[in-house]
């Protein structure tokens, strides 16, 4: 019960407006995802400053789980060389980072139709029973013990995917 499991990986890109951008930002994090089709990403306010709309799309998301999200976390690892920071890792043992163009992605080359993009990557992180405190009936807490902290992700990382840390 207490291992540290991947419980899901989330790609986003942000195009910023909607259009050939968006296209292309989906069209890549398929291509990169194996054949995931991504989600479109709304804006939450109106922002007149950046000509932002509610709801407009200005981005897109896959969620990965699984075996597909160890194997595309692995390749994201490579694409950052394998070093993160502490910084990175939030109390609850969750982390994200960024790679700063797709063509650093291990097996992806570049497209001239697909203009140059970055993409972030945001891992949780559960323990087995997890579930007690998102299920809908009953739900509870989890104790303090089974938490999973900032120190037992950074170890986690370490010890699975041999990740140095500036």
């Amino acid at each position: 019960m207490k291992d540290v499991l991947i419980e899901k990986v989330v790609v986003n890109i942000g195009a910023g407006q909607p259009g050939d951008m968006l296209e292309n930002a989906k069209d890549l994090l398929s291509r990169l995802t194996g054949g995931r089709k991504p989600l479109e990403t709304k804006a939450r306010r109106r922002e007149p400053t950046f000509k932002l709309r509610k709801d407009m799309p200005i981005g897109t998301k896959v969620t990965l789980r699984g075996e597909s999200a160890k194997s595309f976390l692995e390749k994201a690892l490579t694409a950052k060389r394998k070093v993160l920071k502490k910084s990175n890792f939030d109390r609850e043992g969750n982390f994200a980072f960024g790679v700063h163009e797709y063509i650093d992605f291990p097996g992806v080359k570049y497209d001239p139709a697909i203009e140059m993009y970055g993409f972030d990557v945001c891992v949780s992180l559960a323990r087995k029973g997890d579930r007690v405190k998102h299920r809908m009936l009953r739900p509870a807490k989890i104790g303090k013990k089974h938490r999973i902290s900032k120190d037992e992700a950074i170890e986690f990382v370490e010890k699975n995917f041999g990740v140095k840390f500036e």
